[in-house]
């Protein structure tokens, strides 16, 4: 392989999805009878449903009800659709990153319908080398597989590109796949678990980043 990637999380580091989604599982979470805080669900959120699922409810769960939470989720969270909102200069920084030379690479648990609603809202197309689905690995974030596929689709070298994500998932799955972990604060977690998590800076969101590029570990590589 050769060449470096730009390599993005979407929900919660380019679209302001991350409360939409900690809403809708909490309801679907609700209607199986489930009383779980809003604060735990808003930490979970960059795992993917299954993960999630466990990781708020437990290994000795009904996993029965699994594929009906998820389901409930997908339904709620899809009437946001044409409501989702990108994140000030994210398509710009996507568009800067590409005119760069950088491969720019999603690396995303959606797909579908969803994925379309998200990259219709970035409205960054031109700037997208490609896309890299959660469905497409055997482990999910924060295992490293996502990355690694993201690097594989892109014919990057982990050591040549940088992951940027805002969730500690993200930063744990980048650091496991050699990449260099970029954090913004637009997700919701804190500067100091995604910094214990592994970033190596942390950004208010992506136009703070896009503002500082060339001081950033993408002016380093």
């Amino acid at each position: 392989m050769s060449g470096r990637a730009a390599v993005f999380d979407v929900d919660g580091t380019l679209v302001d999805t991350n409360y939409l989604h900690a809403v809708c599982w909490w309801e679907a979470l609700r209607q199986a009878g489930h009383r779980v805080p809003m604060t735990s669900i808003h930490g979970a959120i960059g795992l993917g449903g299954g993960d999630l699922l466990e990781h708020l409810l437990g290994k000795e769960r009904d996993r029965g009800q699994d594929a009906d939470i998820s389901a409930g989720h997908k339904a709620l969270y899809g009437t946001w659709f044409e409501r989702l909102t990108p994140f000030e200069g994210a398509a710009d920084l996507l568009r800067s990153l590409h005119g760069e030379g950088w491969a720019v690479v999603l690396a995303t648990s959606a797909g579908g319908p969803e994925l379309e609603a998200l990259r219709g809202a970035l409205d960054a197309d031109d700037a997208i080398t490609a896309t890299a689905s959660a469905d497409d690995v055997q482990e999910r974030k924060p295992a490293p597989d996502p990355v690694e596929h993201a690097l594989s689709l892109a014919g990057a070298q982990a050591a040549q590109s940088v992951f940027v994500g805002d969730s500690v998932w993200d930063m744990q799955a980048a650091r496991r796949a050699g990449v260099v972990p970029v954090a913004v604060l637009s997700g919701g977690v804190s500067r100091a678990s995604l910094e214990e998590a592994g970033a190596a800076q942390v950004y208010a969101d992506t136009a703070e980043l896009l503002a500082g590029l060339g001081r950033s570990p993408f002016g380093e590589k």
